[in-house]
């Protein structure tokens, strides 16, 4: 059970008042969840540690509302962040705890395995104010002094000599000297303002080979994109009216191609139907319900996923996620964000907290919206006993990404992927590189829609190298960035979850204790000496559970002809994504899980370089259970040609592809295969398609 309100608060002020002038072995900046760790692991090192925060509570977004974790493979968290969770669980144990809601009436509901792991002892589904207070009877119990609202002077504020960090200096005119420093912030100001190279936005496909990153309009993975037909027009189809709110003018730019947009941010809130707990959405100065037309627009489609992401957590509240085409993610409204001034991040996050408490003002009052959506969305609210010094809304906006460094090893989705051996690993990631949209913007047929979703899960956990949280050796030797690490935007999609920041964050701290004892750079701390002590600290480096093989997975810039993958494909109903069984192309394939004949289709389009023939070729991935008589329909420049494809056979085109006949295509029309479900006799996979072209 938790130390009671009063003994953490003590403890917490004797923690917080930092010597004067003092140098300390290490300098934390950054209140988040892998400060926190980096602290903790610091001080029970016996370091001398001080954690500067420009927050004012600990924790970051795991205290801020992201209370539904995600976690990826459980087994792969140790360290202090399995402690974390593990104290999470003694605090439900307390029955003081479930004060809106019994125990046994929350159930043990999770992202696909227990939230409630009683024989492991941990417990990974909170409220945001459960997190805060263990964040801060750890730090407490560890003697961590803490400074809080206190903001680095970005302009001079970093005090370097001979490559390292003298000393940071906050906007109040104190310094904090420091040994060793760590940047824990989203925003990797510290990183930034110490002069060490790093990146903002997507890089492109090519930049590291990479099928993942850049551009991505024909991807469509998780239900967020517009349905088919929504004009952006004020009036629908007529350019000339103009654009509603909320959609870009611009040109989204060619499929694959980089580009400085960041993916969008929003808030976790933390909602409840619980009636005396519940506090009605409030109106926000501004408000405009013009800002919201496209999602009336949305609602006459049909479309009613609006309680999608209300993912429950204990006492009959939700952390509420983004969910659907227009929702939470305040898309485009981001991209100066990362290297924007502190007044301008501050507009940036009130535009945000704006638009959202619009939007759910929106859905409880506007008579506009179906009954059938309005009417239970008034029955929510804001939850009374969160965030009660900031109005009931989160203090900590979603920076879902902001810089990364550029630093000594780049982690790629290939790392993510398992396709390459990530070096010297202090710690390891097993969730989907995921990216939420980056822009909205017009299509060339004159309808609105979503870029930059993106959700592609590994075939098993990976590592994540030691060299990613190292600026390169010219650039700082006493610094350590384990929130704004080295990786590519794809990469990070998967590296930025919560858990695995507190992971970071710990090794990052044990690295650094190395280095002053070592009287060395960090990028020269010994790896075999490093991984004995994280390995000692409890921190999982290596997966050893089963690992599908690798080698029949074909990457589709290695294919001859023109493919196209199941992640460009555009999908009716829902699929579900697999890598359990090979061969296959990229990262594994779709099946339709032998359910909803008739309502799910896979569209593969390719855009092809000459009119001519072409061989066109479907991969599969077989097995006994799938379906003999996949319906399959090629349209080509005389038509369209319907087949059946017995997906039970192995395929005769290394084990990968079956060729569904030679056809004529015109560059100006379409070249189309789509999968369809109707009628299948088992599992339908949609793996890749292939167009070769056939010498005359």
């Amino acid at each position: 059970m938790l130390r009671s309100t009063a003994i953490v608060v003590s403890l917490l002020a004797a923690a917080s008042a930092p010597a004067a002038e003092k140098t300390y072995d290490l300098v934390v900046y950054g209140g988040t969840s892998a400060g926190v760790t980096a602290a903790i692991e610091a001080a029970r090192a016996g370091r001398s540690v001080i954690l500067v925060s420009p927050e004012r509570h600990l924790g970051g977004l795991t205290s801020g509302g992201l209370g539904w974790t995600d976690t990826g493979r459980k087994e792969v968290i140790g360290g202090l962040a399995r402690e974390f969770y593990h104290r999470v669980w003694r605090h439900y144990q307390d029955q003081a705890a479930w004060r809106w809601q019994k125990r046994e009436e929350y159930g043990n509901k999770g992202q696909g395995t227990a939230a409630i792991d009683g024989q492991k002892r941990t417990m990974w589904i909170f409220e945001p104010h459960a997190a805060e207070n263990v964040f801060d009877a750890m730090i407490a119990e560890a003697n961590v002094p803490v400074v809080r609202e206190v903001w680095l002077d970005r302009a001079g504020g970093v005090e370097k000599k001979d490559g390292r960090i003298r000393a940071i200096t906050t906007l109040d005119g104190k310094t904090y000297k420091g040994r060793m420093f760590i940047d824990a912030t989203y925003e990797g100001d510290l990183m930034a303002a110490a002069g060490v190279g790093y990146t903002v936005g997507r890089e492109s496909s090519q930049t590291y080979g990479e099928q993942f990153n850049g551009v991505q309009k024909d991807v469509r993975h998780h239900g967020h994109s517009f349905p088919d037909g929504v004009s952006p027009f004020v009036k629908p189809g007529d350019r000339s009216s103009g654009l509603l709110p909320r959609v870009s003018p611009e040109p989204p730019g060619e499929n694959g191609a980089g580009d400085r947009r960041v993916q969008a941010y929003c808030f976790r809130m933390c909602l409840t139907d619980a009636e005396e707990n519940r506090v009605p959405f409030p109106k926000p100065e501004g408000y405009d319900p013009g800002q919201y037309e496209l999602l009336l627009r949305v609602f006459s489609t049909g479309w009613r996923e609006t309680f999608s992401k209300f993912d429950p957590i204990p006492n009959h509240k939700t952390d509420t996620n983004n969910h659907g085409p227009f929702s939470t993610d305040n898309i485009g409204f981001n991209y100066d964000y990362p290297d924007a001034s502190y007044e301008r991040r501050r507009e940036i996050i009130a535009e945000h907290e704006r638009y959202q408490k619009g939007l759910m003002y929106f859905l409880a009052n506007d008579p506009r919206v179906p009954d059938d959506v309005r009417e239970p969305m008034s029955r929510w609210g804001l939850a009374k006993d969160e965030f009660t010094d900031n109005g009931n809304w989160p203090h900590q906006i979603y920076v879902r990404e902001a810089r990364r460094m550029l630093g000594v090893y780049m982690m790629t989705e290939h790392d993510c992927l398992c396709r390459v051996e990530t070096p010297n690993s202090v710690g390891m990631g097993s969730y989907a590189m995921d990216s939420h949209h980056v822009q909205r913007y017009v299509t060339k047929d004159g309808f609105v829609q979503n870029e930059g979703d993106v959700g592609v899960g590994p075939p098993y956990p990976y590592m994540i190298s030691y060299g990613s949280l190292t600026p390169k050796k010219g650039e700082c030797e006493n610094l350590l960035v384990p929130v704004c690490l080295s990786s590519s935007h794809i990469a990070f999609g998967s590296i930025r979850m919560e858990p695995v920041f507190m992971i970071l964050g710990q090794s990052a701290a044990v690295a650094a204790g190395m280095a002053i004892d070592g009287t060395l750079a960090v990028q020269d701390v010994p790896y075999p000496a490093l991984r004995e002590r994280l390995l000692e600290r409890g921190q999982v480096l290596e997966w050893t559970g089963p690992r599908p093989a690798r080698a029949g997975s074909f990457a589709p810039l290695s294919l001859k002809g023109i493919v196209v993958d199941n992640p460009q494909a555009k999908l009716t109903g829902q699929w579900q994504s697999s890598s359990a069984k090979g061969p296959f192309v990229g990262s594994g394939y779709l099946h339709d899980g032998n359910q909803g004949q008739g309502e799910k289709s896979a569209l593969f389009t390719a855009e092809l370089p000459r009119d001519g023939k072409y061989s066109v070729r479907l991969a599969y991935a077989p097995g006994e259970n799938r379906a003999a008589n996949v319906h399959v329909v090629v349209r080509h420049a005389g038509g369209a040609a319907e087949l059946r494809v017995d997906e039970r056979k192995t395929p005769p085109f290394d084990g990968l592809f079956v060729e569904l006949g030679v056809f004529s295509f015109k560059k100006s029309l379409p070249a189309e295969v789509e999968v369809r479900n109707d009628g299948a006799n088992g599992h339908v996979i949609a793996d890749a398609v292939q167009w070769l072209p056939v010498e005359k």
